[in-house]
């Protein structure tokens, strides 16, 4: 019933011009307690042995679900559009150590 009552309602989402530009990242780092997830995005440039998170985005374990389960939907009609995406191996897969932060909890 309450779904229901939910399905009239818009939200009306309001996205500024200095967000709207984005921010880009080649790294993300995820991390988690049994209250949050937090994804940190990071630009790591070739040969700087220093990287900087850009952007760090914190979500309840429900929405951390959905973003899962939307992201790979998404990825899913991309490879269907424009074929398989290809999974890089060797150094481009490691997250840097002594990145510091938290560490996840399984």
């Amino acid at each position: 019933m309450e779904e229901n009552k939910n399905q009239g309602q818009q939200l009306n989402i309001e996205l500024t011009e200095d967000v709207a530009q984005g921010v880009y990242s080649n790294l993300a780092v995820i991390t988690h307690s049994p209250a949050e997830f937090v994804v940190d995005f990071i630009r790591v440039m070739p040969g700087v042995p220093k990287a900087k998170v850009q952007s760090r985005i914190i979500l309840t374990p429900q929405h951390a679900k959905r973003l899962m389960r939307a992201l790979m939907d998404n990825v899913s009609k991309y490879e269907a559009q424009h074929g398989k995406i290809a999974e890089t191996q060797g150094p481009d897969n490691v997250i840097p150590m002594g990145f510091g932060g938290p560490q996840g909890q399984a």
